[in-house]
């Protein structure tokens, strides 16, 4: 699975997205709250700097452009300086802002968040002043914007509609896009707003609410897995929907799909310190994820990774794709330490295009001693990983006869695992360790001394790309063949 994951993030780059909603302006203004002020009881901010981010749907443009994905943005902005710096920072991540459609009777969404340090400890949002127009848009502007919409919408992939509620996503235009989405082909996307009517999404391809949102929608308890389901249910039913997606915080997120398909899909606990741009960031990973060909399981799985990757962060900070993968191998090794061969070579891609040598060895394990351990330790040295490739014991047998292994192939990955100096398992059924090495490519192949070079299966291919042949020194009388004998010499 986490291979999997892997190649899909790193085909993000082409996804190409068209993105219809609300932009916002984000400002914090950051100070110290040391003290209550003598005037009222409220703190006082002693002001040190200001910072200016995307938000609302400008949030997930961001996000997909730091994943990779291509933006194409329609909406509308006021003719203010919000919005002169909300379009310059889209241009900056990327984004196309051709879409956008300047309305100067229309000011642009700004919130301004005073943020308090208090006792020099966490960041603490002390006060938040909104400053817009949630009037619905005229009919001659939603005309622009569904020209616009029109202009773009062949070109993409995965259409997401990310609604605020602030006037833009009415459900006339609401609709209106739908339906042109569907006719081009193309998968519609929505995040909706905190709405008790739902019914201007229907048609869309998928929904992802938020269990309060999707309380509120349905009429239905969401604090509970039954309450999910049924939600959901709802939603795709009520909604003609391919897939309704209910994120759930720490629960991680509930997947419905009309294919019948239906799956909790968990998430790890994590360290909360703003859950501001975590949906956004759901929906951007959902669907550059969808554009490049994942599963709506392996899309959901994806958006719970960024989505608890985001509310680690204080603020709205765009992940990148290195990030995300970094969390996958994390969760990945925390599961363990063996792989197939498929799994671990994304794996190791990723470890190598980070600069580090890869160190491989081979060999039954059977009756793990001080040899062994002095053999894992020496060879982990050579390099930054050690991948070890461990005999079947239907190849065992084959090599050293029915009476062999002693301990089964379970048992010795297991104990293999618990030795610090090992970073990757991986077992193998054939006569020779030569098809891991051939699809690992190792920079370091070890054998022990007891082995010339010439001996050593995959030496001349190693060699051969520039890799190096190390023979790890003998402990004399630390042999598994040794053990053994000592055993039947005193109990046989």
């Amino acid at each position: 699975m986490t291979s999997r994951l892997i190649q899909l993030v790193d085909r993000l780059p082409g996804a190409r997205i068209l993105l219809v909603g609300d932009l916002m302006l984000d400002r914090y203004l950051y100070g110290n709250a040391e003290r209550l002020s003598p005037d009222a009881p409220v703190p006082v901010i002693h002001y040190q700097r200001e910072d200016a981010r995307l938000g609302g749907a400008g949030r997930v443009a961001s996000y997909c452009g730091t994943l990779g994905a291509a933006v194409h943005v329609v909406s509308v902005l006021g003719m203010d300086d919000a919005a002169a710096q909300i379009r310059r920072m889209l241009e900056e991540c990327g984004a196309d802002t051709s879409g956008i459609i300047e309305e100067p009777s229309r000011p642009s969404t700004s919130k301004v968040r005073l943020v308090g340090l208090a006792q020099h400890r966490h960041a603490q949002q002390m006060i938040r002043l909104d400053y817009e127009d949630t009037s619905p848009i005229t009919g001659a502007l939603a005309e622009k914007v569904i020209a616009a919409f029109d202009a773009a919408v062949d070109a993409c992939d995965v259409v997401c509609l990310e609604d605020y509620n602030k006037g833009l996503l009415t459900e006339q235009t609401t609709r209106a896009l739908i339906e042109r989405a569907r006719r081009a082909g193309k998968p519609v996307m929505v995040d909706p707003a905190a709405l008790s009517d739902y019914s201007k999404y229907t048609g869309a391809t998928a929904i992802t609410p938020n269990r309060i949102e999707a309380q509120k929608a349905t009429g239905i308890d969401c604090s509970e897995e039954s309450g999910w389901q049924a939600a959901a249910e709802k939603l795709l039913d009520t909604l003609r929907l391919e897939c309704a997606v209910l994120t759930l915080d720490r629960h991680g997120a509930y997947l419905a799909a009309a294919d019948g398909e239906r799956r909790w899909i968990r998430t790890r606990e994590r360290k909360v310190y703003d859950v501001a741009g975590a949906g956004d960031m759901v929906l951007a990973m959902l669907s550059a994820a969808r554009a490049v060909g994942a599963q709506w399981s392996e899309a959901v799985t994806l958006g719970n990774v960024a989505g608890g990757l985001e509310i680690e962060k204080f603020g709205s900070v765009p992940l990148t794709r290195d990030e995300i993968i970094a969390d996958l191998l994390a969760e990945a090794r925390a599961m363990g330490k063996q792989r197939t061969l498929e799994a671990l070579l994304p794996e190791l891609a990723r470890h190598r295009a980070a600069g580090r040598r890869i160190v491989f060895t081979n060999g039954c394990f059977d009756l793990i001693h001080l040899g062994h351990i002095k053999y894992f330790q020496f060879a982990k040295a050579q390099g930054d990983l050690l991948v070890v490739g461990v005999n079947t014991d239907a190849s065992i047998r084959r090599l050293k006869g029915p009476k062999r292994p002693i301990i089964g192939e379970q048992d010795r990955v297991s104990v293999l695992e618990e030795l610090e100096s090992i970073d990757y398992l991986v077992m193998f059924d054939e006569q020779t360790p030569m098809r891991l090495i051939e699809a690992i490519r190792p920079d370091v192949l070890v054998k022990g001394a007891d082995y010339t070079k010439d001996q050593v299966v995959g030496a001349d291919f190693v060699e051969q790309y520039g890799g190096t042949v190390a023979l790890a020194p003998l402990i004399d009388g630390k042999s598994t063949s040794a053990v053994i004998q000592r055993i039947l010499e005193a109990y046989g």
